[in-house]
Order: structure tokens, then sequence, then C-alpha cells
């Protein structure tokens, strides 16, 4: 089963690490994505630009709503997501633990819910 492990820190604190810092916990994400990917769990991820290059769509009453920024305003900020592969909730769980940014902040576990074939009868009820 797959499960989206979506990274949330606050911004502001890793603005505040030096470069070396900064650039250790990147080298650590690496890592773990490597362990990941040999141990058969890594489907996909990728890091975020930070929330400041952020850009919200809407769809209300047929028109097309853009606003700069994320859509809500919270203390932590989507930083990335891992894609992982888990025989269940527990193991994703115990995966998403070992993500180095969850020393800063949140780690949300998801399973991916997949979708419905597509219909193509043509009845769209």
């Amino acid at each position: 089963m797959q499960y989206v492990a979506l990274v949330y820190y606050q911004e502001q604190l890793i603005n505040a690490m030096s470069e070396a810092e900064w650039h250790a916990l990147n080298q650590e994400c690496v890592a773990g994505v490597e362990r990941l990917t040999d141990a058969g769990h890594f489907v996909t991820g990728r890091a975020l630009q930070p929330v400041d290059s952020a850009t919200s769509v809407r769809l209300r009453d047929g028109e097309v709503l853009v606003a700069d920024g994320p859509f809500a305003e919270t203390k932590e900020q989507l930083a990335g997501f891992y894609l992982l592969e888990a025989h269940d909730l527990n193991e994703a769980l115990r995966l998403a633990g070992r993500i180095p940014p969850a020393r800063f902040g949140t780690i949300e576990v998801r399973p991916v819910r997949e979708l419905p074939p597509r219909d193509d009868t043509g009845d769209a009820s």
C-alpha cells in the first residue's frame, strides 16, 4: 500500500540555519532516501521551494481565481513529500519517523486513495 508523508516545518527555523547546517540536513535527507530506496519503500518525493513562491488557484462559480501565497496561513509550512510503499500504516509511520525534518516539524502520513477506473459507458450517473 502507498502512503504520502507530507513534510511540514517552520521555514523561519530553517532560514535561521547556517549554510553548513542546511547542507548537513539536506545530506541527511539524501541518505535517508537512499536507505528507503534500497529497502524498497521509496516511490518518489520532492522538496518544495519556500512558501513565498506559492500561488493558489481556486475555481468559484466558473471563474478561476489566482492568489499569491499558500492556501492557508499556518504555523508550519509544507516543505515537501515522500511517496512511500509500506505494508500498513504502522510501517508507514515507522518510516516517516526516520525522515530528518521530523526533528523540526511534523510529518503527516496519509494513505493514497485509488480513484476508480474511468467509466467509458457514457453513463454519468
